[in-house]
């Protein structure tokens, strides 16, 4: 078999699928394959038209189709297939090609994979991609981490397939060495996670307490899309609620059961972000929240549970409260993603991996399940300020914040009255209030800690370590 073809895509399920055909529409030749062939004749035979394919049915005709330096991107599921696929694939290739994973990998596994390839005179890039189906088809954003010379090798194509931002920049970058990719691809996944809990909660306020019908819902959803908070999530979200279920006639949303699954990114990064340090509070409730709805035995054991006796709102109290309501969710919002961007950072310090948050937000402006208006403005500040310690430090942002507090709170605090469940909202409210706080009780922790397990603390008005000694006398000693 010649090699003619500029890129190749092994695993051929939807998204690799989609993908292929991305770059064969973007005028590349795509060598493709599948563990099973049958799979890949299909590819040509039904997308023939859309570009040149090579069909490959095993691995060494696969990569005899690629020219050099080859590039290889596989699509199949993390972990154990994917370090499978590379075994296969790895000895039959030569210094200097790229193997690259699109598939949604834990970042420690590609920081192993890439150093065990490199040791192989081989490129390893871990390539976050979002968009799903549609993004991989239409053009994803792509967030590829690894060597400079790969991306080096690589940035045409992706930029060619990658959505595009209003002002026709590519939706992608050399986010940084070896698992930088994946990381941000993590915390995009558990931003997604609080993005999503949080406009689920101002469903359920305008719904039990409001009293809005879904429908009237998906046309305030629709409005709020026409403003700040004009994003996909926001766009779907109208959709969804505005759709009748064909069977019933029923709203769409009132069939679908309310135990919502995971895929375990969400996890990843909350327990990422604890090995960090570093409080990602909005996507921990998120993950909780969702853990919640699965355990259908605790929820129906505690259905006795009394709660308060809260009629919903009249008419007119209702429209107030729904203003109240995007509010908050905007405030939330902004909350979170400022966590999410604050655990890059703090990752990216961890690793060495030098990783441009201003980047970070122009890639996510369109292409991803994440994209929003605000994220230019994310950019901006970033551009601005790369130094800014929290997007909630930002004038523009910080002055929103202040202003949708006085609502934010009293959403939060009606939520409470009436027994509705708003974790995100009021998680990220105690951020806010945390971070803006002069001082915490983490003083009376510190010397609690002190006291059962001589932890030792420090001082207000002096340098130095100190423990007290807990006894009759209580004196301190200098610990350092």
């Amino acid at each position: 078999m010649s090699a003619t073809a500029q890129i190749g895509v092994t695993g051929l399920a939807v998204m690799g699928r989609n993908l292929a055909r991305n770059f064969a529409r973007n005028g590349y030749t795509v060598a493709v394959h599948n563990r099973t062939p049958a799979r890949t004749r299909e590819l040509v035979a039904n997308f023939a038209d859309e570009g040149t394919f090579v069909a490959a049915e095993t691995p060494a005709d696969f990569v005899a189709a690629l020219e050099r330096p080859r590039r290889l991107v596989v699509m199949v599921k993390a972990g154990d297939p994917t370090d499978a696929v590379i075994d296969e694939f790895a000895p039959l290739l030569e210094s200097g090609d790229v193997i690259i994973d699109g598939g949604n990998a834990h970042f420690a596994d590609t920081r192993r994979r890439e150093h065990a390839l490199r040791d192989r005179g081989l490129h390893f890039v871990g390539a976050g991609i979002s968009g799903g189906e549609e993004g991989a088809l239409h053009g994803p954003s792509i967030m590829p981490g690894g060597s400079a010379e790969a991306y080096a090798s690589l940035r045409p194509m992706l930029e060619s397939i990658a959505a595009k931002a209003e002002d026709g920049t590519p939706c992608t970058t050399h986010v940084g060495p070896d698992g930088a990719g994946h990381f941000v691809k993590m915390v995009h996944n558990g931003i997604e996670y609080a993005d999503m809990q949080l406009i689920g909660e101002a469903y359920h306020l305008l719904r039990d307490i409001a009293g809005y019908s879904p429908a009237r819902i998906a046309d305030t959803f629709r409005e709020w899309n026409t403003g700040r908070l004009d994003s996909y999530l926001i766009e779907i979200t109208a959709e969804v609620l505005s759709h009748t279920d064909a069977a019933t006639r029923e709203p769409f949303v009132d069939v679908v059961a309310d135990r919502a699954e995971q895929k375990g990114t969400g996890r990843w990064t909350v327990q990422i972000a604890l090995d960090l340090g570093v409080p990602v509070s909005g996507i921990a409730e998120a993950v909780f929240a969702r853990s919640l709805s699965g355990h259908t035995d605790l929820r129906s054991a505690s259905a006795h549970l009394p709660g308060p006796d809260a009629p919903a709102l009249a008419p007119a109290d209702a429209e107030r409260f729904a203003e109240k309501v995007e509010q908050a969710l905007y405030a939330s919002k902004i909350t979170s993603y400022a966590q999410g961007w604050n655990m890059i950072r703090s990752g990216s310090d961890e690793h060495g991996w030098g990783i441009d948050p201003g980047a970070v937000g122009a890639i996510w402006r369109a292409g991803c399940i994440i994209r929003a208006a605000f994220l230019d403005r994310i950019r901006a500040a970033f551009a601005a300020r790369p130094d800014l310690p929290t997007l909630l430090a930002d004038e523009h942002f910080g002055k929103e914040i202040s202003e949708a507090q006085g609502d934010w709170r009293s959403v939060v605090s009606t939520a409470v009255g009436h027994g509705i469940p708003v974790p995100g909202f009021s998680a990220a409210l105690a951020s806010y209030d945390a971070l803006r706080c002069a001082r915490l009780p983490a003083s009376l922790t510190q010397a609690q800690r002190d006291y059962f397990g001589a932890h030792t603390y420090r001082r207000t008005d002096r340098e130095g370590t100190f423990h007290t000694l807990w006894g009759d006398d209580r004196s301190e000693v200098d610990a350092d």
